[in-house]
């Protein structure tokens, strides 16, 4: 098997995992800690934007590669297994019923938001000594 087959494959499980999760969101036999876990875990994995850009060398995929399985494992672990067959079940379907992976623009609004407050709590913690420095750099 080569390399790039198994990245696939692993690629595919965890798209069909994502989804599971997803469908954890709306089961009402998922516990409510799982629940609230699954809807951020599946709202960031499917924002169409990322905490963490891509173009970040290493850093940029550390959340596809080591947050998001862990979060996945995490929550698995706390659902049961009937309602996490349930789940897979029904993420089985949407995987033979459609070619796209769904997408939260909600989530993407949120990684946005999360971005501007930590950004705007920088400025206030930093930004006069910054502008200070700047300004005594150009005299």
């Amino acid at each position: 098997m080569k390399v790039n087959s198994r990245v696939l494959q692993w690629m595919r499980r965890l798209r069909r995992n994502l989804l599971a999760v997803w469908f954890a969101c709306r089961h009402p036999g998922t516990p409510l800690l799982a629940k609230v876990l699954a809807v951020v875990v599946a709202g960031y994995a499917f924002s169409p934007i990322d905490l963490i850009p891509d173009f970040i060398p290493f850093v940029g995929y550390l959340d596809e590669f080591v947050l998001l399985p862990g979060a996945i494992y995490l929550i698995f672990r706390l659902i049961p297994q009937p309602v996490l067959d349930d789940c897979y079940a029904d993420a089985d379907r949407f995987l033979s019923a459609h070619k796209h992976t769904p997408r939260s623009y909600l989530a993407g609004g949120g990684v946005v938001l999360l971005w501007v407050v930590l950004l705007w709590w920088l400025w206030t913690q930093f930004g006069t000594a910054v502008t200070e420095w700047f300004r005594a750099a150009m005299d």
